[in-house]
């Protein structure tokens, strides 16, 4: 049975507690409605970095309006009046007390540009995330028609945003982020995966030749650990040029220790015997999923980072970087299994120069010296 509020009950507990950019933002705007002057000490801040759509109006209607004088600004309100009427063109909940107040709360006027650059970095912090979430979502959208492509472009416009915040925040000396990795995420379509996985390996045991042009598949594309371990035997069989059928993975399956973990050899023989297809089709299937969820992985990795409030603008970055470059090492494994073969020319043979025709001679040729 739903509950039934009190009348008379305060519920001022449930309005969530404003974080402390919140009161950066209040400061910022107290110092420049009380000495408008001091906007060019914030001329790289725009309205969106505010947290709020009050904050947001209240700012760009300073930026808007002429700086009064500053004199007559210190003996009447005429000015705040004009920005409280632009402002509330956006917003139309703010009132001239609420201006007041922010001028009252704001410690220092002169510490302007120290409270900006609070604002920054909370709304980088908050650029980041989306982008962060976006690619998460990319990766995991089974309806999209190029799911790789997409992700990767999302990859791209993340790895943009990342940029722009180094420029923002140069480098200093600091440590990677210590926020705990988020764990792998379960994939919806494990069943799926297992049956291309099998069907890899299969094929592959019939058709050992393309094996060693599939040098972009590894063992951690697969989702079994069984199945990367039967991978790495087919690998490790091509290149000593030893025979590849089922039993001679079997045996080599063996020798790797792969049997310990409860496998039976009949269940191996059976589905190493089951070939369809070609090698390099399940091979792109199985990259491909490996690209997504490694971005996916990637994303909620850069989220969680961006959650973590301990974490400052530069941590950001290195840790955002070391995480795009994992998905930077598969992207390049991608492009390998996808673009078409280089075409081969011929080497190009130069002909044997012929001599050069000198002028006619006139007299005798010079005999030939005889050594005796």
């Amino acid at each position: 049975m739903p509950r039934t509020p009190d009348p008379d009950e305060d519920d001022l507990d449930t309005i969530p507690t404003p974080q402390p950019v919140f009161y950066a933002e209040q400061a910022l705007l107290g110092a420049l409605l009380l000495e408008p002057q001091r906007r060019d000490d914030v001329s790289g801040l725009g309205h969106d970095a505010f947290s709020t759509a009050a904050h947001s109006a209240l700012f760009a209607a300073i930026r808007s309006l002429p700086a009064p004088d500053p004199v007559q600004h210190s003996t009447n309100t005429a000015w705040l009046d004009e920005v409280l009427i632009a402002a509330r063109e956006q917003t139309r909940g703010l009132t001239s007390s609420y201006l007041h107040s922010l001028i009252q709360v704001c410690p220092w006027p002169r510490h302007a540009p120290a409270y900006a650059r609070m604002i920054e970095a909370e709304h980088v912090r908050r650029l980041l995330r989306a982008g962060a979430q976006r690619l998460a979502q990319t990766a995991r959208d089974s309806s999209l028609p190029h799911p790789v492509p997409t992700t990767l472009a999302e990859a791209d416009a993340l790895a943009s945003v990342v940029d722009d915040i180094a420029a923002k925040f140069p480098p200093h000396a600091g440590s990677m982020p210590r926020t705990p990795a988020p764990p792998p995420a379960t994939t919806h379509d494990g069943g799926e995966a297992v049956d291309e996985e099998r069907l890899l390996l299969a094929t592959a045991t019939a058709h050992p030749d393309g094996v060693e042009q599939m040098r972009w598949l590894i063992p951690d594309d697969f989702t079994h650990p069984m199945h990367a371990g039967l991978w790495q035997c087919l690998n490790a069989l091509t290149r000593r040029r030893a025979p590849v059928d089922p039993v001679t993975v079997l045996w080599e399956a063996q020798q790797r220790g792969l049997l310990v973990s409860g496998a039976e050899p009949t269940e191996l023989l059976d589905l190493l015997g089951a070939p369809a297809g070609s090698p390099e089709h399940w091979g792109e299937r199985i990259l491909q999923r490996s690209v997504l969820a490694t971005a996916h992985q990637v994303g909620r990795r850069i989220e969680a980072f961006s959650d973590d409030p301990a974490t400052t603008p530069y941590q950001l970055v290195v840790g955002s970087r070391r995480a795009l470059a994992d998905l930077s090492a598969v992207r390049t494994r991608w492009h390998h299994a996808t673009s078409p073969a280089p075409r081969t020319k011929p080497a190009r043979t130069r002909a044997a120069a012929l001599p050069r025709a000198g002028p006619p001679w006139t007299t005798a040729p010079p005999a030939a010296r005889i050594s005796r």
